[in-house]
């Protein structure tokens, strides 16, 4: 599997560009900047970037509650997101969505979704409107482990086979639906041997492994693309934090979560790229240095914009078709 220079630097860019602001998401809530609930995604950049790195602005992708990394990973403005989160006129969905609800369309980012399992049924209805008007273009669903337990889940999979759609289901198995181990709540000792009883191709990867996961979706999208139907990929990815900001994490032991955050996914691929002679010291601490300044500005922009006017309250409710 070849990466150009290029190709590794714009993975690395938007893998630190997820790490480094939700770091800044996190201590801009603890200061009451941000209102109601936020669910980082620390931890997961290399599964995020991994699977949307060879897709375009033509290819959907469906989210979770934790939807920063999956906007950062498919091209959303950075700008904009801060905006969005903080509530302010200017955002994503003009500070009306929020962390929870952050969308572009733009981008194919159809939206995070507070439903566990929301994403998969509306990941199949855009890969069949894909699939209709032709180009080969597919949709990605997010979904995580506690999703996997879902019914919406079963019957969008089952759909997606039927209909060969050009959906690829990714659950990003971090141990823990909110606050309840996978090990005790998902009855299937493997998640991806779950998807292949409705008919799916389906494997798991290591998800702190940037390559391994682009390798497994390209083999998806390779399918996808040409009419073959749907795949599924479970990414198997520490969790570094609770399940919200402020979460105490009363149900995970020390040891637990020391061995998770000895698992660094940006430090993973640093490693890799070095040995691959693609980039070197300076490549990583120039892109840092810029991507914290980019944080930095969108921060600002943030802090000195208005909630959305009163005049707006009524706006964006209902489509007109």
């Amino acid at each position: 599997m070849q990466f150009s220079a290029d190709e590794v630097r714009r993975a690395y860019q938007r893998m630190r560009t997820i790490r480094t602001f939700e770091e800044r998401v996190e201590k801009e809530f603890a200061l009451g900047n941000i209102p109601g609930f936020v669910h980082v995604y620390i931890g997961s950049e290399a599964s995020g970037v991994g699977i949307c790195h060879d897709l375009t602005d033509e290819d959907y992708i469906g989210s979770t509650h934790r939807g920063h990394g999956h906007c950062i990973a498919k091209g959303c403005d950075v700008r904009g997101m801060m905006l969005e989160i903080f509530g302010r006129e200017g955002g994503l969905c003009n500070g009306k969505g929020g962390s929870m609800h952050i969308a572009d369309l733009s981008k194919g980012m159809l939206g995070a979704n507070a439903i566990v399992g929301g994403s998969p049924p509306l990941a199949v209805g855009a890969a069949l409107s894909a699939k209709l008007r032709g180009g080969g273009h597919v949709s990605v669903a997010f979904s995580g482990d506690g999703a996997s337990n879902q019914g919406t889940m079963f019957e969008a999979m089952n759909m997606a086979v039927v209909l060969k759609a050009p959906a690829i289901f990714v659950v990003e198995n971090n141990g823990y639906g909110e606050h309840t181990a996978a090990s005790y709540a998902v009855g299937a000792p493997s998640i991806a041997a779950r998807a292949e009883a409705f008919g799916l191709p389906a494997e798991a990867v290591d998800g702190a492994d940037f390559f391994a996961v682009v390798d497994a979706m390209r083999r998806a999208l390779d399918r996808a693309r040409n009419g073959h139907g749907p795949a599924f990929i479970e990414t198997r990815t520490p969790r570094w934090r609770g399940h919200f900001v402020g979460d105490p994490q009363a149900y995970r032991t020390k040891s637990e979560l020391a061995a998770a955050m000895a698992i660094d996914a940006l430090e993973n691929f640093r490693i890799a790229a070095k040995e691959r002679g693609l980039l070197g010291d300076r490549d990583f601490a120039d892109i840092d240095a810029a991507v914290a300044q980019e944080i930095e500005d969108a921060v600002a922009a943030a802090l000195a914009a208005p909630p959305p006017s009163l005049a707006s309250l009524e706006q964006d409710v209902y489509v007109s078709y």
